[in-house]
């Protein structure tokens, strides 16, 4: 059944509402029917009555959960949160599937209709998104609070009196309700992210301090081409309207971006899968011998392979066949046989929903789903947030240092770098509701202070051009784009600019591993909801940030940050310093030594 949920309670588009419901046997502590309804059995109009009364007040205040977030491309989370210490953020299970995706016309007005997912007739792996959400709520660590119990308590004296089309007896226990459920999942989020973190191996960004290989030997799998070669092969293709084959340059990395220096390229922001491929080939515990290895790298192109059905009219078993063929040879492998895959790790240039393709949706795959997949390490630039073995890792950025001079010397050049505007915006406007058109509006009106680059004219094709603005800004303001996530903000870190963000699942939900969890000492968030409303204005509010606690800000981010959110080139080497990739092996490592395969 579907329940009616208020707009504004989400922090994104009010169109892109996706409602969740999920039914559960009623239990003794839950809404029950009255002791005296036994009484109307003598008026078979009244049991009806009842009847769809219980079951429609069960589904709204006791077994449904309503997620959301919105985009373009993805309608991905919902869930209000309260204010107070922690932003407010939603989420919800599930990408939204554009109705011309198939017959290859993007960014169609699809984003009008609204979708049901039925969380019932997903695929049900031994680690899936429903299956966690009931490991979670039998945690101690999030536990339900006296409150909440309280309030389920008076909604279940009420509810037999209840009419479906008016407001509660008690005023306001509907939008109690709202708010407990949302503080519900909140804390879910947060335990997700603080599992994540403990699984970091010991030391700071800046502490890349070499261990022994003994134990640790890395295996990279020599799949057969049509699993990563030949998807290379297709830059020319992968796209209807564009030629990807110039980021393949430089071991993937693109082409060179002189302007900026020798370890500049322009980098695409879907190219991880060729760049941690090539890294991972020269990490100095690989081994060759299966039996000597402890972590296995599965080099799969899965990003490209969905990106080349995006827009093509094909059906989903065609999307779906090279995951599937994968898994198959997989399967056929005594090194995968023998932990189900849970020593194994897989790196996707492309975000989850992509690969989580639910109902009988078209929009990208169902490799995530599969059950083979659910022991095995995912690492994407965009996390699934009820996932526990779904990892965010940053965005390619365009700067690729070879040693641990390449980074002080850029440590050294933004230190020293003139700060020319308050804010920076590199961005296009989206649909009318998008938030990007008021900040566009708010940074034009408050020229020079702010300076907007406009990336529907083309502007942001050149890196030199983008990367400049940030170094120039002291704040860049980074809205959600086509998924929660940015490229954007990664770029505006490497840069110096303090990111100011609208929607914690942008950064503060995604990249336990990269990005501190004290926001407060990176970034500035500001209510999405507050700015498409005009109750606040962004500009003015980064204007009254003192210069002292920007400079710390900035010193903090360069300092501590930058180096783990770069990607090394294909032979890099850190002594002083960890970078992205290093994070991930060594997290991923200490986890399979300090632990046992197979948890």
């Amino acid at each position: 059944m579907e329940i009616p949920v208020d707009s504004k309670s989400s922090p994104t588009s009010p169109k892109l509402l996706r409602r969740v419901s999920k039914q559960q046997p009623v239990t003794s502590h839950r809404f029950s029917p009255p002791e005296n309804s036994k009484r109307c059995l003598q008026v078979p109009t009244f049991i009806i009555c009842l009847i769809c009364l219980n079951i429609w007040c069960a589904f709204l205040f006791i077994h449904s959960f309503h997620f959301c977030i919105s985009s373009p491309k993805v309608d991905l989370y919902c869930i209000s949160i309260s204010t107070g210490k922690h932003p407010k953020l939603s989420t919800a299970i599930g990408p939204a599937v554009p109705d011309g995706a198939a017959g290859g016309e993007p960014e169609q007005n699809w984003l009008e209709k609204e979708k049901l997912v039925d969380l019932e007739q997903a695929p049900k792996g031994p680690e899936s998104a429903q299956e966690n959400m009931k490991n979670l709520s039998e945690s101690p660590e999030v536990e339900r609070t006296q409150e909440s119990v309280e309030l389920a308590n008076r909604i279940e004296a009420q509810a037999p009196g209840m009419d479906r089309n008016q407001e509660p007896v008690e005023m306001g226990v509907r939008e109690e309700s709202n708010r407990l459920e949302g503080q519900w999942g909140t804390v879910a989020v947060q335990s997700y992210m603080s599992q994540l973190r403990t699984l970091a191996a010991k030391g700071a960004h800046v502490t890349g301090e070499r261990g022994s290989c003994d134990g640790r030997g890395v295996y990279v799998y020599d799949l057969p081409s049509k699993f990563n070669r030949d998807l290379a092969a297709m830059c020319g293709d992968l796209l209807p309207w564009a030629d990807l084959c110039k980021y393949f340059a430089n071991e993937a990395l693109g082409e060179k971006a002189e302007a900026l220096g020798p370890r500049w390229y322009g980098s695409h922001q879907y190219f991880l899968e060729p760049i941690f491929h090539n890294r991972i080939q020269n990490h100095p515990c690989r081994v060759h011998d299966r039996d000597a290895a402890r972590l296995f790298y599965v080099p799969f192109y899965g990003g490209l392979d969905v990106v080349r059905w995006h827009f093509r009219n094909v059906s989903t078993e065609v999307k779906d066949a090279l995951g599937v063929e994968l898994i198959r040879w997989l399967e056929e492998q005594p090194s995968w046989r023998r932990n189900s895959g849970s020593d194994h790790i897989f790196v996707l240039g492309k975000i989850s929903w992509d690969f989580r393709r639910y109902d009988n949706r078209h929009w990208g795959s169902n490799f995530l789903l599969l059950d083979q997949m659910q022991k095995s390490f995912k690492f994407l630039i965009e996390r699934q947030p009820w996932e526990r073995n779904d990892v965010g890792v940053p965005h390619p950025t365009h700067f690729h240092p070879h040693d641990d001079a390449d980074i002080t010397a850029w440590q050294l050049r933004l230190s020293a770098f003139p700060r020319r505007n308050l804010v920076g915006f590199a961005g296009a406007a989206r649909e009318e509701e998008s938030i990007r058109s008021a900040l566009i509006e708010q940074c034009i009106a408050a020229t020079p202070e702010c300076r907007f680059l406009n990336c529907n004219d083309g502007g942001c094709m050149k890196t030199e051009v983008v990367v400049g603005l940030f170094m120039e800004s002291e704040f860049c303001l980074q809205p959600p784009g086509d998924s929660p996530t940015r490229k954007s903000v990664f770029d505006s870190l490497v840069a110096g600019c303090i990111p100011v963000i609208f929607n914690p699942f942008t950064a503060y939900y995604q990249y336990p591993w990269h990005l501190p969890e004290d926001h407060q000492r990176w970034s500035v968030f500001i209510e999405e909801e507050e700015v498409r409303q005009g109750k606040v204005d962004v500009v003015e509010r980064l204007r009254r940030v003192p210069a002292e606690e920007r400079e710390e800000m900035r010193r903090y981010i360069v300092h501590q940050i930058m180096p783990g959110l770069v990607y090394g080139d294909a032979t890099a080497r850190f002594e002083r310093f960890r970078d992205a990739f290093d994070i991930v092996v060594d997290n991923v490592m200490e986890k399979l030594v300090g632990g046992s395969a197979g948890e």
